[in-house]
C-alpha cells in the first residue's frame, strides 16, 4: 500500500468513530497502520539520502583501465557510469548549427555528413610494439657490414680484424592530447546527448581518436625527433634523381630501387612510400611501348587487394609526405624499402577518452578530452633509403 493509501486508511477510521470512543479493534487497526506508515516513510528517506549520495561528484575520477581499448568503448563506458574527467572552451551547442545543433533531427534524412581527408599509412608498414606502460625502452645495435675475413698461409696466423662495435637506440613515449578550442576540454550540452538522433557519444570520441592520429601520421613521417617522435625521413641524405628537369623519370626509380642492398629487397618486405599526389605524377611515367609501368592492383592476380605496384613493389601512400620538388635535394618526398626492418613505431595501451560531466554540471555541458603516448625511430637506415629531388 502506498503512503497515499495508508493515511486514506488511518483517517477512514477516525472519521467512522466519530462522537464515540474507538474500540479495541479499530485501535488494533489505527495501530497497524502507523506502523506500515512509519515503515514507508524510513524507506522513502532512506533512497532520498542515496540519491543524495549520488549526486556528489569527485573532485577528479579518470576512467580505470579498460578491457576493450577502443576509444568508442571507453568513451561509451564512461557515459554508462557516469564517471570521468577533462577540459576544452568553445562549448558545442545545439541551439548554433556549426557546434552541434545541425545532429538534432526535424524528423527527415537520417544521416551525418563527415567529411574525409586521408592520413597515415607508414604506421601499418612499420614495426609494430605495444608496452603497457612507458618507461624509456633500450636496445643495443650493431654494423658489422664493413668487416670480413683474411686468407692466411698454411700454419700462419691472421693480421687483421676488427672488434665488434656495439650501438643503442630506444623509445620513450610522448603524450599527445586533444579536446576543444582555447586550450580547454571539448564540452557537449546535455541536451545535445539527449535530443541528437545519431550516436553523439560515438562520433566525438572517434573525431578526438582522428585528431590524434593525424597529428602522429605527420610525425611518423617528418617529425625531428625533438619532443616528438623521429620520423621516417627526417635527416636522411636521399638519393637524388638524375635531373631537375625532367623530374623523376624510370631511370630514377631504377636508381632508387637498386640503393637498397639486395639482402633487403630479397626478403621480400620492400615497398614505396609517397603521398598520393606524387604517386599521380609517377603513374604518368611509360616504359618504351607506351604502357604505364605503374600496375593497378586488378592488373596481377599475385597483388594484394586494395593498392597496386610500382616496379613490383607496392605502394604506401601517406600524405605527411611533401610533394615531389625536383630541383631540392633538400626535401625528402619519398621512400624505397624494407620499412618493417627500418622503422619501429611504438603505444602505450591505446587512445584514453576522459570524460569529465561534474566540472561545467550547472552548465548542463560535458567535457571530454582525449590523450594517447607514442613514440618512433629510425631502428635500420640500412633497409630503405629517403628519395629526394637534384641539386641545383
Amino acid at each position: 500500500m502506498t503512503v497515499e493509501g495508508i493515511t486514506a486508511a488511518m483517517t477512514a477510521i477516525i472519521d467512522g468513530a466519530e462522537g464515540r470512543d474507538l474500540t479495541d479493534k479499530e485501535v488494533a487497526d489505527y495501530e497497524q497502520l502507523e506502523a506500515q506508515l512509519q515503515a514507508a516513510q524510513r524507506s522513502a528517506q532512506v533512497r532520498a539520502r542515496q540519491a543524495a549520495y549520488n549526486a556528489v561528484a569527485p573532485a577528479v575520477h579518470v576512467a580505470p583501465a579498460r578491457t576493450d581499448d577502443s576509444p568508442e568503448a571507453a568513451f561509451r563506458g564512461y557515459m554508462r557510469t557516469g564517471k570521468a574527467n577533462g577540459d576544452l572552451v568553445a562549448a558545442q551547442s545545439e541551439g548554433i548549427g556549426s557546434e552541434g545543433g545541425y545532429l538534432v533531427p526535424e524528423g527527415f534524412r537520417m544521416k551525418i555528413i563527415e567529411k574525409l581527408k586521408k592520413f597515415g599509412g607508414i604506421e601499418a608498414a612499420a614495426e609494430p610494439l605495444e608496452t603497457e606502460t612507458g618507461a624509456t625502452l633500450p636496445w643495443p645495435t650493431v654494423d658489422d657490414t664493413g668487416n670480413e675475413g683474411e686468407v692466411v698461409d698454411e700454419g700462419g696466423t691472421f693480421v687483421s680484424g676488427a672488434d665488434v662495435e656495439f650501438g643503442t637506440n630506444g623509445l620513450g613515449a610522448y603524450t599527445y592530447q586533444v579536446g576543444g578550442s582555447g586550450g580547454n576540454a571539448l564540452r557537449i550540452p546535455r541536451e545535445l546527448m539527449q535530443d541528437a538522433a545519431f550516436d553523439v557519444e560515438g562520433l566525438v570520441s572517434r573525431l578526438l581518436a582522428v585528431r590524434l592520429r593525424r597529428l602522429q601520421a605527420r610525425h611518423l613521417v617528418r617529425g625531428n625527433g625533438v619532443k616528438q617522435p623521429l620520423g621516417l625521413v627526417f635527416g636522411l641524405t636521399g638519393i637524388e634523381i638524375g635531373a631537375d628537369t625532367a623530374g623523376v623519370t624510370y631511370n630514377d626509380l631504377v636508381n632508387f630501387e637498386h640503393a637498397v642492398d639486395p639482402a633487403y629487397r630479397e626478403l621480400g618486405n620492400c615497398k614505396w612510400g609517397m603521398n598520393d599526389k606524387s604517386l599521380r605524377e609517377i603513374k604518368k611515367i611509360a616504359d618504351s611501348h607506351g604502357d604505364p609501368i605503374f600496375r593497378p592492383a586488378n592488373a596481377d592476380l599475385a597483388t594484394g587487394t586494395g593498392g597496386g605496384t610500382l616496379m613490383g613493389y607496392p605502394v604506401v601512400i601517406d600524405q605527411a609526405f611533401p610533394d615531389i620538388v625536383a630541383n631540392d635535394n633538400q626535401v625528402n618526398w619519398g621512400a624505397f624499402g624494407d620499412f618493417r626492418e627500418g622503422y619501429v613505431v611504438r603505444r602505450v595501451r591505446d587512445i584514453e577518452v576522459v570524460v569529465n560531466p561534474w566540472t561545467r554540471a550547472n552548465n548542463r555541458q560535458i567535457e571530454i578530452t582525449a590523450w594517447a603516448r607514442m613514440d618512433a625511430t629510425q631502428q635500420n637506415t640500412g633497409a630503405y633509403v629517403a628519395l629526394t629531388g637534384e641539386e641545383t
